[in-house]
């Protein structure tokens, strides 16, 4: 089954219609050989700020009429490498806009970005003056991806391998590329989703540099990219708009304790975890209910540290801080009220991995921790919250009018489809062992979350009723194997 998002074959057909009529180089005349300088695309800290005109999902972005000189804006804010795309149709781009960067400008190092399908159009993008192409693996065969890459190594060129999916990561491994791009935007839906790099790096099995291309807007979100464990990001609408923002990015990059403090947290989530639905198990009161978590190969536990029957404290979690597992705090703060210092010192001892905010924090209190904000949505209209949360990840539950935390509620399906239109869903309330495999399957969250659904009584777990969920939203038995 082709799972190419259908807006790339639409592109990758037109182009190659324009190549049939046009040739590889899109009517311009190039030199038969190179005659610009190979600069060397590779190194530490790989930023990248793209020139383009338009795209599919935004439409026209900005008027560039010279892309040699927005280069230079790139250049002087701090890049050494520009990312031009030269696509026609649907990013206003061209090969000249290429030559002319790379003339202007032949120390940059310059990636020509297109939706190449041969190897002819490596030849021609190594003749314009490339350091570096992008290669779509989701628009080619294996052979022909392999085969684009040894040409491009054997000039000379860098090649940023663009991975979407673990059927792209299929393909690159025979050659092992040292260097792969991972979009975080969702091409079926055009939507950003922070976490899309995260969860698909955790398929690549070999030593590379791992780009997040995308969503890069502000300071914060390359703090997540560098603290996430990412060797460097491309920026594009946000600098092409606005070109003074490349060196507030650029700085931030460099702000390596910051970045750790608030984000390392999730490169570890996803590091640590199997491709698939991650699963929390909230409600811990006790070091015994823990351990048969982490037994049953849950990723991460929760302990409540606001006013519930599940309520717990510091010194459990002090006692569980020699657990291999992810540990989250969940917190219910009034409006302007900040974390309390005597939990702020767990994640600083490292006995907290998250906080997981629950009540009415703002989005600039969320921002200040390692932490994902929790929603309880009570109309399909609650999920517009969700881009305003001020986290990776948005924990979706039921409203309830009496309980501030987790609900133990069902979430409608209204509600569910609502919240999938603004982030890759993380899933809570309601759930069991009986049903999570069935929402896995129809639904595909990013992680669920459990607590009430496997008690044996209020505040205590049932052992048994814990390793069946966790099989069951891993996929590892059917639920009538495991009843």
């Amino acid at each position: 089954m082709n799972s190419t998002p259908d807006i790339l074959l639409k592109i990758a057909s037109e182009r190659a219609a324009r190549v049939k009529r046009k040739g590889a180089a899109q009517g311009l005349k190039l030199p038969g050989e190179r005659k610009l300088p190979l600069t060397d695309f590779a190194g530490s800290g790989i930023l990248i700020a793209e020139i383009k005109r338009c795209s599919p999902s935004k439409g026209d972005i900005a008027e560039i009429p010279d892309a040699a000189v927005l280069a230079a804006r790139y250049r002087d804010a701090g890049f050494r490498r520009v990312s031009v795309l030269t696509e026609e149709s649907h990013f206003g781009g061209s090969l000249a806009d290429l030559v002319a960067v790379k003339t202007a400008h032949p120390d940059l190092a310059v990636l020509r970005k297109d939706f190449l399908l041969s190897v002819d159009d490596i030849e021609v993008s190594w003749r314009a003056g490339a350091d570096a192409v992008l290669l779509i693996a989701a628009l080619l065969e294996a052979d022909v991806l392999k085969a684009m890459y040894e040409r491009a190594s054997e000039l000379g060129l860098s090649c940023l391998v663009e991975l979407h999916s673990r059927l792209d990561v299929d393909k690159a491994r025979p050659f092992s590329p040292p260097l792969v791009g991972i979009n975080s935007r969702d091409l079926r839906r055009f939507k950003v989703e922070p976490l899309l790099p995260l969860e698909t790096r955790r398929f690549i099995d070999w030593h590379c540099d791992v780009i997040y291309e995308s969503g890069i807007s502000s300071v914060d979100d390359v703090l997540f990219v560098r603290g996430s464990g990412f060797s460097g990001f491309l920026a594009g609408e946000a600098v092409v708009q606005s070109p003074e923002l490349g060196g507030e990015l650029v700085s931030a990059w460099e702000n390596v304790d910051e970045a750790s403090r608030r984000f390392a947290a999730w490169g570890r989530l996803y590091t640590g975890a199997s491709p698939g639905t991650l699963v929390k198990i909230c409600g811990i009161t006790n070091r015994s209910d823990a351990e048969a978590a982490v037994e049953a190969g849950a990723d991460m536990i929760g302990f409540v540290l606001a006013e519930s029957p599940r309520r717990t404290s510091p010194e459990l979690i002090r006692d569980c801080g020699d657990l291999p597992v992810m540990k989250a705090g969940v917190v219910v703060l009034a409006t302007g009220e900040d974390l309390p210092d005597e939990i702020a010192a767990l994640l600083e001892e490292g006995l907290l991995d998250f906080i997981q905010f629950h009540g009415d924090e703002s989005a600039e209190t969320v921002r200040r921790w390692p932490s994902y904000k929790a929603l309880r949505l009570r109309v399909p209209e609650d999920a517009e919250a969700m881009d305003r949360a001020g986290s990776p990840a948005v924990l979706v539950d039921a409203f309830s009018p009496v309980a501030r935390g987790g609900t133990g509620k069902r979430l409608d399906e209204s509600l569910v489809s609502a919240a999938l239109g603004y982030r890759r869903l993380w899933l809570a309330g309601g759930l069991t062992a009986e049903n999570v495999g069935t929402i896995v399957d129809v639904w595909k969250p990013g992680l669920v979350d459990v607590s009430s659904g496997v008690e044996r009584e209020k505040g205590l777990k049932d052992h048994e009723k814990l390793k069946r969920f966790v099989a069951a939203a891993k996929g590892r038995k059917s639920v009538s194997e495991l009843s």
